[in-house]
């Protein structure tokens, strides 16, 4: 999944024009100018699409040309940092979500965005990608994780239908009375992992990192109770690791063969469910003292060492909130445009199943931002998944494990 995806859509009036900022745009060019553009986000499928919006940009700013450079999500990163190394980076390029700005905009490797019009984007994505009130990216695609969930089940349980006012104990009530083992019905499924465990985090009122990011913060008692809550539905509502959980595909297999009344996803699988014979639908995750989503999303930055800003710029904005972006990405399906009028995100709305899309704009008001450590993200994410499991496994209590992560991450983070 390349968006790894936070705003209130439909943000409008004085708030929404405070977040740009009090800088000028940068001065535009006289003559035709040459800009490049490095990016992952059309790769696999939609390069066709990426090419539609550099035209109509090329049209609209006659003396503009756009080089494009794609290439594929998981050789990205790599490449990137050998051409900021080298000093060849694009002038414009992808950035991978919130995590991996943080070190770009730390080393001084993204130029600032002045002038940025901040009413026209879902401000909590606008937020992620600005740091001391200063705009050093733009979002340009998201997604999010919902509940998803068989209405048929629910129906034949008599139980009622998730609403955005449940919590977690209204989620474990219903999966309990949704379970029937002796059937192979199962009431719900949420991966026992490190991308649920610091949203659940959030949504127990805990954080993932203390307040100067210098610790992580597991074993407090509502860390232990978000630990909780994902571990202690294996057996119980959700298939332990022996039936099969965490397998790949597992818990949407389930879902798509009627045997899963509850399953927490993202909604990149709308198109598996597609032809799913159950009657389903979707709604804002269940939270315990906060409501908070795990929210994904892409940006693009320009390069501090552009000599094209200005028009570097302009790209930057096009791309990410023109009304041609928007349109593309809506007619093709290509993850969701990160602006604000909800009007114009009204298409998306009557696509079909799931009846309540507007869930995915719902769950996007409230986020769980992801924790940043930098070089060693994927060693710290590796930790929480592997200690989660051992407590799912039974091999560990939920506190040894907890403990146990705490200590490797510590470590990391004063490494």
């Amino acid at each position: 999944m390349k968006t790894k995806l936070m705003a209130v859509i439909g943000l409008t009036g004085a708030a929404a024009l405070a977040l740009a900022g009090c800088a000028s745009a940068p001065a535009a060019e006289t003559g035709p100018v040459t800009i490049t553009y490095s990016n992952f986000i059309s790769n696999g499928g939609n390069e066709a699409n990426l090419a539609k919006i550099v035209a109509e940009f090329q049209k609209q700013n006659p003396t503009i040309t756009v080089k494009v450079t794609t290439l594929p999500y998981d050789a990205y990163g790599t490449a990137l940092q050998t051409d900021l190394a080298a000093g060849t980076e694009a002038d414009v390029f992808d950035i991978n979500g919130a995590s991996s700005y943080a070190p770009l905009q730390a080393n001084g490797t993204l130029a600032e965005l002045k002038g940025v019009a901040g009413g026209v984007y879902n401000k909590a994505l606008l937020d992620t990608y600005a740091t001391g009130g200063k705009q050093y990216g733009l979002p340009t695609s998201f997604s999010d994780v919902v509940l998803y969930y068989n209405k048929d089940l629910f129906d034949a349980a008599k139980v009622s239908y998730p609403t955005a006012n449940w919590t977690w104990a209204d989620e474990t009530a219903a999966a309990t009375k949704l379970t029937n083992v002796a059937a192979g019905v199962w009431g719900d499924h949420q991966p026992v992992t490190y991308n649920e465990y610091y949203k659940v985090l959030v949504q127990n009122g805990e954080s993932f990192l203390n307040n100067d990011g210098t610790k992580v913060a597991f074993t407090t008692p509502g860390g232990i109770k978000a630990a909780h809550w994902l571990v202690d539905k294996s057996g119980t509502t959700m298939p332990t690791i022996a039936q099969g959980q965490g397998t790949a595909d597992f818990d949407t297999n389930l879902f798509k063969g009627g045997k899963l009344a509850m399953l927490h996803t993202g909604i990149w699988v709308f198109s598996a469910f597609k032809d799913t014979p159950a009657n389903w639908d979707i709604a804002v995750e269940p939270g315990s003292t906060h409501s908070a989503s795990a929210v994904f999303s892409n940006a693009v930055g320009v390069s501090a060492h552009s000599k094209h800003e200005a028009a570097a710029q302009k790209w930057a904005e096009f791309l990410a909130a023109s009304d041609t972006t928007v349109n593309v990405r809506l007619d093709a399906g290509w993850e969701l445009p990160t602006i604000a009028d909800s009007k114009k995100l009204a298409t998306y709305l009557d696509k079909g199943k799931p009846a309540n899309r507007q869930a995915v704009f719902d769950a996007a008001k409230a986020i769980a931002p992801a924790p940043s450590i930098g070089a060693n993200q994927s060693q710290m994410q590796d930790i929480i998944t592997g200690e989660l499991v051992e407590a799912q496994a039974g091999r560990k209590s939920v506190e040894q494990a907890l403990t146990s992560a705490e200590t490797k991450i510590n470590a990391l983070l004063k490494g």
